[in-house]
């Protein structure tokens, strides 16, 4: 049985925080494949503008590469609007019969999962596995979810506090992959 992960997010920017869960995951789970999966829109930050999704997904690109069991994929800028997990789960449950699907997603959205769109139709398709921070407390959501707490490699960063980093002139070197902070200098990015 495949078992394939799927990790969504703004992805704005990547940074090593999203790769070392990627890596803690695909190691915990036994992943086959882990697929990045940038959102054309957050239903979670409406007020907020994301970078464009060609840069993000650029961004992505340089930060994957090498790394063979990871793959970009870009639906959800495809579709464009509101990303809703529910339609990229499907289209995965459709283009992988019979795999055990996992989604990861931060700690803090654990106690909101039973607000996302058709929860229980995506509570029967995924096991959700919760990415915590240090020092915050990882609460598992109840019925219907099924969910792992993933363990090792966890990091205190946010893609806000790197945007924040960037527009305040401070060093980001050591929080994104060299490739991705050359793209953000490069294209004056979240300045």
């Amino acid at each position: 049985m495949q078992r394939i992960g799927l990790f969504g997010g703004s992805f704005d920017p990547v940074h090593l925080g999203h790769l070392l869960a990627g890596r803690a995951a695909s190691e915990q789970l036994g992943l086959s494949r882990l697929f990045f999966i940038p959102a054309a829109q957050s239903p979670f930050k409406p007020g907020t503008e994301p970078a464009p999704a060609g840069q993000r997904l650029a961004m992505l690109r340089l930060a994957l590469a090498g790394h063979e069991r990871y793959e970009v994929d870009d639906q959800e800028v495809q579709r464009g609007g509101v990303s809703y997990s529910i339609d990229t789960v499907r289209h995965y449950a459709a283009r992988f019969p019979g795999a055990r699907l996992f989604y990861l997603i931060g700690a803090d959205h654990a106690g909101q999962l039973s607000q996302w769109r058709e929860a229980e139709a995506l509570a029967g398709l995924v096991e959700f596995v919760l990415i915590s921070r240090p020092g915050e407390r990882t609460e598992l959501p109840g019925a219907p979810f099924r969910a792992h707490v993933l363990s090792g490699f966890p990091l205190a960063l946010s893609s806000s506090e790197i945007r924040a980093r960037v527009k305040a002139g401070l060093a980001i070197q050591e929080l994104v992959a060299p490739a991705v902070g050359e793209f953000i200098r490069n294209n004056q990015l979240y300045l």
